[in-house]
C-alpha cells in the first residue's frame, strides 16, 4: 500500500515537461478530482448521520445533486480510462478508477440512506468536497494563467500536508464549531443586559452588518495574529502555518488545530455577543475561505494602489517572507490601515519576498506538526 501511494505521489509530481496535453496526466488528474468528489458525496448520501454537514441540507435536497453525482462518476471513469491508455505511468488513472468503482459499489448516484446509529457526531466529507472543488477550480486555473512564480508546480513540495490540513479542517467542522462557539454561548447567557444592543445591530441592513463584521473581525484578528507572533508558546502553534516554503491557494489551509479553534472562537465572540444576523455570519465565513485562499495564492500583480486599501497577495506574501525585514509585519487580514496605524506595515513598491518559511526547523507531517508546539516548549525548557 505504501509503495502504491509513493507511485501516486511521484506521478502527481511529474516534471512539467511530461505533463503536456496528450500525455494522460491531465486526464488522470481530473479523473482523480471527479472520482474523489463523487465518492465524498456518495458517502454523505449513504450515511448522512456520519458524513453530511447539516448546513448543507439544501444541497442534499436539491434535485440536481444525484444527476451531478452520476456525471462526476461517469467523468471519473472516462478520464481514468483515457489516462490509462495514454500514460506509461498508471498510478493516477488506476487510483481514480478504483475510487470511482468504490463510489459505484456504495450505491453511486442512486444510493439510498443507510440506517446508522446517530451519535450526534458527523464528519463533513460533503463540506470538504464542495469546499475543495469550488475553491480549487477557482484558484488553480488562475494561478496557472497568472503565476507570480511560473516554475512552481501545482503539486509542489508539501502539497500532501496542506491537502490533509484542508481535509481535517473540513471534516472536523462540527467539533471545531462546537469548541469555538462555547465561550460565546456562555457570554450570551450571562449578558442578557445587551439584548437592546443586539436588537439594534440585527435591525441594520444586511450590507452594513457585513461591512461591520469584516471591520470588527479584522481588528480582533490583528491583535490575535500579533499575539501568536510575539508570545513564544503561541508562536509554536503559528509557526506550523508559517513553515510552508511555497505559497499558493492551498497553503492557507496549513494551520494547527488549536489555532483554528482559538481563531474562530475569538472572531465569533464579538459577532454573537452583539447580535449580528446568522446569515451575515455565514456569508462572512464563506468570504473568509475564499479571501484566505486569495491572499496565499501564487498570483502575480503588484496592486500598489489597491494594496493601500485592502490586503492583496503581495501584502500577505511579505507576512510569510523569510527576510528579516519582514518579520512581524502585515498582521491584518483585510485592511492594511491597521498595520499602518500600529506600526507593522511593510509593502515596498513592486517588490516580492525572496523566499518563505521560518528560521527554525518545523518537522514535516501532520502528526509531528500537531505535537510540535508542545515539544518545542519542552525543548526550550531544557
Amino acid at each position: 500500500m505504501a509503495s502504491w501511494f509513493e507511485s501516486l505521489e511521484r506521478d502527481l509530481q511529474s516534471p512539467l515537461a511530461v505533463r503536456r496535453l496528450g500525455s494522460g496526466w491531465f486526464s488522470g488528474f481530473f479523473a482523480l478530482l471527479l472520482s474523489v468528489t463523487g465518492l465524498c458525496l456518495v458517502m454523505a448520501l449513504r450515511w448522512p448521520d456520519w458524513f453530511a454537514t447539516p448546513e448543507l441540507a439544501a444541497l442534499h435536497q436539491w434535485g440536481g445533486l444525484r444527476p451531478l453525482v452520476h456525471a462526476l462518476l461517469i467523468g471519473g471513469y472516462g478520464l481514468a480510462l483515457l489516462s490509462l491508455l495514454l500514460r506509461p505511468r498508471k498510478a493516477i488513472g488506476a487510483t481514480a478508477l478504483i475510487i470511482a468503482l468504490l463510489a459505484t459499489l456504495l450505491g453511486g448516484a442512486e444510493v439510498q440512506p443507510s440506517e446508522t446509529h446517530d451519535w450526534g457526531v458527523f464528519f463533513g466529507v460533503d463540506f470538504f468536497a464542495v469546499n475543495m472543488v469550488a475553491t480549487g477550480l477557482m484558484f488553480a486555473p488562475i494561478e496557472r494563467l497568472f503565476p507570480h512564480r511560473a516554475q512552481q508546480r501545482l503539486f509542489r513540495q508539501e502539497w500532501r500536508e496542506d491537502l490533509f490540513y484542508y481535509l481535517i479542517s473540513s471534516m472536523m467542522v462540527q467539533l471545531i464549531t462546537f469548541l469555538a462557539l462555547a465561550p460565546s454561548g456562555y457570554i450570551n447567557a450571562v449578558t442578557t443586559s445587551l439584548a437592546g444592543i443586539r436588537a439594534l445591530v440585527a435591525s441594520q441592513p444586511w450590507p452594513l452588518q457585513f461591512l461591520e463584521v469584516v471591520l470588527l473581525t479584522d481588528l480582533v484578528q490583528y491583535w490575535f495574529h500579533r499575539a501568536f507572533h510575539r508570545v513564544p508558546f503561541l508562536w509554536g502553534f503559528h509557526a506550523v502555518h508559517h513553515s510552508a516554503k511555497a505559497m499558493d491557494w492551498l497553503a492557507g489551509a496549513r494551520m494547527h488545530f488549536f489555532e483554528i479553534i482559538a481563531l474562530r472562537g475569538v472572531t465569533s465572540l464579538p459577532l454573537l455577543t452583539f447580535g449580528f444576523s446568522p446569515l451575515v455570519m455565514q456569508a462572512y465565513i464563506g468570504f473568509v475561505y475564499i479571501y484566505s485562499s486569495l491572499l496565499h495564492a501564487n498570483l502575480r500583480g503588484d496592486f500598489n494602489r489597491l494594496g493601500a486599501i485592502v490586503a492583496t497577495p503581495r501584502f500577505h506574501h511579505w507576512h510569510h517572507a523569510i527576510e528579516d525585514v519582514a518579520v512581524d509585519k502585515n498582521f491584518a487580514i483585510h485592511f492594511p490601515f491597521l498595520d499602518r496605524l500600529f506600526g507593522t506595515h511593510h509593502l515596498p513598491d513592486g517588490q516580492w519576498p525572496g523566499g518563505y518559511g521560518v528560521p527554525e526547523q518545523v518537522p514535516q507531517g501532520y502528526r509531528a506538526q500537531f505535537l510540535y508546539p508542545f515539544r518545542r516548549k519542552q525543548d526550550a525548557a531544557l
